[in-house]
């Protein structure tokens, strides 16, 4: 049971939630999500284009993976071709277009997983709630959702998120709370743990941000395989690249820092 809570979800804001097993956090997130409805006090200014991933997500339906979606994106106002178009494109940004037309109920978990991802991305929500919505991704699919969290907060909606790895977009966000007791307090920023260095030696920094983003004036870098850039600094600089890159707007997600040998 939750009482007391005030949370304020601005456009554009990244809001992190933990706490432990069975503490609420879920109840949270679904209340803010619109999901629930409290039984006092009262969420408002919930935009209309609100989407929600949820823990479990519901497999056994008789549909494909891609006429689930097209329907999905046909109850968010969007027209048919356009629908099928977006869940086609989503689905091979997670690696799942193999699946399309497999049945939800053959799907694995995995696969049910990015699908789950998709419905949630393919109208351009406002507002985006996940719940867990990186648990039973693959590698690849974990990082295109961190870029989708980064798009969707630089076009200005606001992303909630619950998340058991405490490195999933860490020092990003704009607001960390955690859920203690009925209530939720509020979550000291942590500073990125860069490894010690000799002096003089150098750090190579893998970032990632929304397709179109530049690195903030004063930085440059290289595109990496993956998308990531590579930025390779001084070890005594490397603090302040960090501070620049997490400060930026939108922020870049800092995947690795590591000593150069």
């Amino acid at each position: 049971m939750l009482r007391g809570i005030c949370l304020e979800v601005p456009p554009g804001a990244l809001v992190r939630i933990e706490g432990g097993n069975g503490g609420g956090k879920s109840t949270l997130l679904r209340l803010v999500a619109g999901i629930d409805a409290p039984t006092e006090g009262r969420v408002g200014g919930r935009p209309p284009r609100t989407a929600y991933v949820p823990e479990r997500f519901p497999v056994a339906l008789p549909l494909t993976a891609l006429s689930y979606l097209t329907h999905l994106g046909r109850v968010h106002g969007l027209g048919r071709a356009e629908a099928a178009r977006r869940a086609a494109h989503w689905l091979d940004r997670f690696g799942a277009a193999g699946h399309a037309r497999t049945p939800m109920a053959e799907l694995s978990k995995g696969t049910s997983q990015k699908v789950a991802v998709v419905q949630a991305l393919l109208a351009g929500p406002d507002l985006l709630v996940l719940d867990e919505a990186w648990t039973g991704l693959d590698a690849r699919a974990r990082s295109e959702l961190d870029l989708a969290v980064a798009e969707r907060t630089a076009a200005g909606a606001a992303v909630v998120f619950v998340d058991h790895d405490p490195a999933r977009l860490a020092g990003v966000s704009d607001a960390h709370y955690r859920v203690e007791g009925t209530g939720l307090a509020p979550v000291a920023p942590v500073a990125p743990v860069v490894p010690a260095v000799a002096p003089g030696s150098r750090v190579r920094i893998r970032a990632a941000a929304a397709p179109g983003s530049v690195l903030p004036p004063g930085l440059s870098g290289r595109p990496g395989p993956d998308g990531a850039v590579v930025l390779t600094v001084d070890a005594a600089r490397s603090d302040e690249v960090l501070r620049t890159l997490l400060g930026a707007r939108p922020p870049w997600h800092v995947r690795t820092v590591e000593e150069l040998p």
